[in-house]
């Protein structure tokens, strides 16, 4: 608080030792002296105009109740109120961080391709395992499972999305096998609690699937980015979220090994066909870019000499359908040709100033 000056009046306390006869003397000094009477007015209504603008500067914060007094142990019992809220909070974390664990943990497994090794989880009771695509590589090679009790499976490599670094892995011999659901990476939100599960460093006999717990930090169309501590063997293992659901598959690990990238479980959900097939994705081209904010398949480049560019498609036209199919935006129409291959003609209905027409498209290759 700044100086004050001190208010002018009668400062006399109980221990003041001026007798009667001397205030009054004072007194009568002051009646002598007028000026001096209207000076003490003066000084009092300045004193009372200072104090009210310096409230006023305070706003509505001098109005509040002051901060709580220390308690016997000489913490503040506010603080002390927010501090066990936080802890309770966490406590409710931790109690569904273990019972996720708990669920899911039979369906995570080691990833055994010689040479390297990697994770995955089973999401299918017939045996399809999820992993990342530079574990699992091109299709048709084989693989061994191991589950986290011990349990060797032998399996096979199908479909793989290089671009998103999405891959499939089919478990061989009967099941029904341990496994967990697929969620919706649409419904995290940044700061959402996940759980990381995998082998760092690799399979080793006799260990569990390690946990780690953190939280996301942003998610886009591509990737998901949390900061669960990752290193090498963990790529291909999976996220989940507190009710158990795989939301993304680990990918890569950032230059700061809290903030590491996981594949959006979304990307397999939509190329589940072309994966189950055996197809390595994004191989097909089709010569186009479009807008991926806009909330239709709105094409803004053409490249030349491009399949899209000798069929007649134009920068601005918008993709209605594509071999029936309808086309929302520019993420389903990418999503649609991720499982096409190189040589398939493709049969697209257009919007081009308001006409629609319909365009053949046979499909380059990206190799």
């Amino acid at each position: 608080m700044p100086n004050m000056p001190a208010p002018v009046g009668d400062t006399r306390s109980a221990s003041d030792s001026r007798s009667f006869d001397e205030t009054k003397e004072a007194a009568t000094m002051h009646k002598r002296h007028g000026w001096g009477n209207r000076l003490m007015v003066w000084r009092r209504r300045l004193w009372g105009l200072w104090l009210l603008g310096w409230l006023l500067t305070l706003g509505p914060a001098w109005t509040e109740p002051l901060p709580s007094k220390p308690d016997a142990d000489g913490q503040n019992p506010a603080a002390k109120t927010s501090v066990a809220q936080e802890i309770a909070e966490l406590r409710q974390v931790q109690q569904r961080v273990q019972a996720v664990v708990r669920k899911v943990t039979p369906a995570v497994v080691a990833v055994l391709i010689n040479p390297g090794q990697g994770s995955g989880v089973v999401v299918t009771a017939d045996g399809y395992v999820l992993t990342a695509g530079h574990v699992s590589g091109k299709p048709g090679r084989d693989v061994v499972i191991v589950f986290p009790e011990g349990k060797r499976v032998k399996g096979k490599t199908l479909g793989v999305n290089p671009q998103m670094d999405s891959g499939l892995i089919k478990l061989e011999g009967n099941g029904p096998w341990p496994h967990v659901e697929m969620g919706d990476v649409t419904q995290l939100r940044p700061g959402d609690w996940v759980v990381a599960i995998g082998h760092p460093g690799g399979y080793r006999p006799g260990r569990s699937p390690v946990v780690r717990v953190g939280r996301v930090l942003r998610i886009v169309q591509q990737l998901v980015q949390t900061d669960c501590t990752l290193v090498g063997g963990d790529s291909g293992g999976p996220l989940f979220d507190l009710e158990g659901r795989v939301v993304g598959i680990h990918s890569r690990i950032g230059g700061d090994i809290s903030q590491n990238i996981h594949v959006p479980v979304n990307t397999y959900r939509e190329t589940w066909e072309a994966l189950t097939e055996g197809t390595i994705i994004g191989l097909a081209y089709l010569g186009v870019r479009g807008d991926e904010s806009a909330e239709q398949a709105k094409i803004l480049e053409v490249d030349p000499e491009s399949p899209a560019a000798k069929a007649g498609l134009q920068p601005n036209d918008v993709i209605l359908s594509c071999d029936g199919k309808k086309i929302t935006d520019y993420r389903s129409l990418r999503s649609l040709l991720w499982q096409k291959r190189p040589g398939d003609t493709v049969r697209l209905e257009v919007l081009r100033g308001g006409e629609r027409i319909e365009l053949k498209v046979r499909l380059g290759s990206r190799q």
